[in-house]
């Protein structure tokens, strides 16, 4: 298990600070953790959890609310809303350096916020609470005595956990707005509701509530003799390694799947699970990885199918290059080629034999470092258009496929 401190950009503005916690080998995926009300990142459950899911391959990203912990911003400015948005941040860092999030852990009101931020992340296919409350305005009793003062004033500051808050007027009125069972009843996702019998805070008719909205498949686990906070440690070690369990259910592992296919006697094979685009591929003993972009439902953990085609056709012409010049002892240092595609109207190519709908068209360009002549260039640039693959898109090609028992 390697710690890194990481921050990252809120929709507002705000540097927020996480932290990641990665396994020891290649993650099979990530997760995000949404800790409790006024809580942070650093809270010693939520490490023992991380710990448990780094055993289980899995990375997770646990960071701080907007004005909590070591992150940006004021409290007294957020609210439930802002939770959200924050976790939506947090989902697109992952996205952006590493791979977007599988899973969506919560604890306590962080679980009612990755209950609602978790439609609007495509990459997840399961989601977890702790301990959390049915509907997000539960948090509102532990304001009930400073709650008049709030709304007559605009705020209050209020004693939580032994730490003074400000609470503003807008944190009860947003927080009055959510509808919790709406999204979860939309959830389409693997949920597990986990819960302590003897919690104090959120009682457990609560997980009763939140089991009752979601739709299969769901699982409800009872975290017995468990405190809220998870304070004691064989509980929240417990609670890690349930989640790691039930997650596998769901979560692609990348190096079985690939062991498995490198067994097949085929050149090339592809997987795609039921979850989304992402494809697990064997070349030649070679794993590779296929996906779609975000925005057509993908993960974007891999080229497109398109992305491969373009990169095959862009090695196998610097291959056939440095073949040439190596054959006519040219000065070819490094044969470079970039790859656009795209599906172009054939009413708008001069010279295809197509004539009606779309045509694909590859658009290729050649960049060549060495002492070379202008003809030796020249000479470079046609023999470009006689790699084998290039040869194979411009000539007759026959698929045949059959169905296998």
């Amino acid at each position: 298990m390697a710690q890194q401190h990481v921050k990252f950009t809120s929709n507002e503005g705000q540097q927020l600070s996480g932290i990641l916690d990665m396994p020891d080998e290649a993650p099979r995926a990530f997760a995000l953790f949404a800790h409790c009300f006024t809580c942070s990142k650093n809270l010693k459950a939520v490490g023992n959890i991380s710990k448990s899911l780094n055993d289980a391959g899995i990375a997770i990203l646990r960071f701080d609310f907007t004005g909590l912990g070591d992150s940006e911003g004021d409290f007294a400015d957020t609210n439930f809303s802002s939770n959200v948005s924050d976790l939506l941040s947090a989902a697109n860092y992952l996205k952006e350096k590493h791979q977007p999030p599988s899973m969506l852990i919560g604890h306590s009101l962080g679980g009612a916020a990755v209950l609602q931020a978790a439609t609007d992340i495509p990459s997840v296919v399961a989601v977890a609470t702790i301990g959390s409350p049915s509907a997000p305005a539960h948090v509102t009793a532990m304001l009930e005595s400073n709650r008049d003062e709030i709304e007559i004033t605009g705020q209050a500051t209020v004693q939580l956990g032994g730490r003074p808050f400000l609470v503003k007027r807008q944190f009860l009125e947003d927080i009055e707005r959510q509808a919790l069972p709406e999204s979860i009843s939309k959830l389409r996702k693997a949920l597990l509701v986990m819960h302590a019998p003897l919690d104090n805070v959120v009682g457990i008719d609560n997980a009763s509530e939140l089991f009752l909205h979601a739709k299969h498949p769901k699982s409800f686990i009872s975290l017995d003799k468990a405190d809220h906070l998870l304070s004691r440690e064989e509980d929240s070690r417990y609670a890690g390694h349930v989640l790691a369990a039930w997650a596998s259910r769901y979560l692609e592992s990348n190096q079985p799947v690939g062991d498995e296919l490198a067994s097949d006697n085929a050149d090339t094979i592809a997987r795609t699970g039921a979850n989304g685009f992402k494809t697990d591929i064997v070349s030649a003993g070679h794993k590779l990885t296929a996906d779609e972009p975000a925005n057509v439902g993908g993960t974007n953990a891999g080229p497109s199918p398109y992305g491969l085609l373009s990169a095959a056709l862009a090695s196998c012409t610097t291959m056939t290059l440095q073949m040439y010049a190596k054959r006519k002892k040219i000065d070819l240092i490094s044969a470079t080629v970039r790859v656009d595609h795209a599906k172009i109207h054939a009413t708008d190519c001069e010279d295809c034999d197509t004539q009606a709908g779309k045509v694909d068209e590859f658009q290729r360009r050649l960049t060549l470092e060495g002492e070379l002549t202008n003809e030796q260039r020249q000479r470079l640039l046609e023999i470009a258009d006689m790699c084998p693959v290039h040869r194979t898109l411009h000539g007759e090609v026959k698929i045949k496929t059959e169905l296998e028992a």
